[in-house]
């Protein structure tokens, strides 16, 4: 039993590999260019633990390809090299199939080498990695490989792996293996999605239950020991961490306080105070912004609190100031107002400050209408007084429109009362 659970346990038709439905079920386009016959250069991007080695490994089997497997962080060129070389022996007579495991770790020059190797057709290339394609494959190996997106396994698909572990180990071990349908539910549940780690939980669960008189009772207490942090999906650099900020902060935007708990609680659960926090400071002013300004400071407050606590107090003060955000009413004017002044600036928009403005007091003697005429609005009623502030050329450009919450139309009202006297 030196290969994990899940080695030893490869399915033995597309049917026995569990989810990607939407890949492999009935007429769907994968299945149909696997069970052609025809395999061209293919390309699986998804997280880690659903399938991806799993299915490299049946389309090897099914062809007459000679089959090779690399791994792109260890993997070099020379490597390549070699296995070109075998395409011109018996063993490639038929043609090679390379699984490159993690092509996102090959360099552009690695990539390019590959992609001289299997343009003649002598190498069929499948790759996997858990990182967005269109961002780390060159690009000329994707315009001749087709992209598939793998997905987290649902829970019910990986409960029959779970299953089938089971039966597995049972006959391997020969013993009767006992345990509660909710065990069961709880490894394919807590897995996070990854069919990997329910099989490694599962082969735990076991080995860690005492035997008496050929039969092994694997407890509830046992399996939550051993499964409680596999749910965990989590890869700072990965897409995973942008995809659960995104939606943290999506969901504070969106005024769904259950949703945003979620993803802070995942964001938490994986140690990422740091972007729990910034991604909540954030959407306070962005978000909430003036329609209640006295927010932010609140917010702020319960960063400054979370940051010197420390986890797993910090998940207190953090939930609070996220559920405030979240039933804050909202505005994106500010935001609004400073993007539009940005994109003129960008553009080469301003022209001179007007002479009212400017920080000097004296003129030069070739001006003919010397003074700065600058008004000052305290010496004015309601301290307003009309005068232009921007540049001659920009002078009727409108950034900051009031938004329509109660705290900015009161501010409106006040100002067309002043303004209009």
């Amino acid at each position: 039993m030196s290969a994990p659970l899940a080695d030893r346990l490869r399915p033995e038709t597309l049917d026995d590999i569990v989810g990607q439905k939407h890949l492999l079920g009935k007429n769907k386009p994968l299945r149909r260019i696997i069970e052609s016959g025809v395999i061209p250069n293919l390309i699986f991007y998804g997280p880690s633990g659903v399938g991806k080695t799993t299915l490299a490994n049946y389309i090897a089997k099914i062809t007459n390809k000679s089959f090779k497997k690399l791994n792109g962080t260890t993997a070099s060129t020379a490597d390549i090299k070699e296995l070109f070389a075998s395409a011109d022996t018996l063993m490639g007579i038929n043609g090679i199939l390379l699984y490159l495991d993690e092509i996102q770790y090959f360099n552009k020059k690695q990539q390019q080498t590959l992609l001289e190797y299997i343009e003649n057709g002598k190498i069929t290339l499948i790759a996997s990695t858990t990182e967005n394609p269109y961002f780390y494959v060159y690009n000329a190996i994707l315009s001749r490989s087709t992209v598939f997106e793998f997905k987290s396994v649902e829970p019910k698909e990986i409960e029959k792996a779970v299953l089938r572990g089971l039966d597995y180990l049972a006959e391997e071990m020969d013993v009767e293996i006992e345990i509660e349908d909710e065990s069961v539910t709880h490894i394919a549940t807590a897995c996070g999605g990854d069919v990997r780690k329910a099989m490694n939980a599962v082969e735990l669960s076991v080995l860690a239950s005492p035997e008496t008189d050929g039969k092994r009772t694997v407890d509830y207490s046992t399996v939550d020991e051993l499964t409680q942090k596999s749910a965990v999906r989590y890869d700072r650099d990965g897409d995973e961490h942008y995809d659960i900020v995104s939606a943290y902060q999506k969901s504070m935007r969106g005024s769904d306080a259950n949703a945003a708990i979620h993803y802070l609680a995942r964001l938490l659960e994986a140690g990422d105070l740091p972007s729990a926090c910034r991604r909540l400071m954030v959407c306070a002013a962005e978000d909430v912004g003036l329609a209640y300004p006295q927010l932010l400071p609140i917010v702020n407050a319960c960063v400054d609190m979370a940051m010197k606590v420390g986890l797993p107090e910090a998940r207190i003060p953090l939930a609070d100031a996220v559920i405030m955000v979240c039933n804050a009413p909202k505005s994106i004017s500010g935001i609004t107002a400073i993007d539009r002044a940005i994109s003129d600036v960008k553009a080469g928009k301003g022209g001179s400050i007007p002479r009212r403005l400017q920080n000097k007091h004296y003129d030069g003697e070739d001006n003919q209408n010397k003074g700065q005429f600058y008004l000052y609005p305290h010496s004015y009623p309601d301290h307003y007084v009309e005068q232009q502030y921007l540049p001659d050329s920009l002078r009727d450009a409108v950034y900051y429109e009031f938004g329509d919450n109660k705290n900015e139309q009161s501010f409106k009202a006040y100002w067309d009362r002043i303004k209009g006297k």
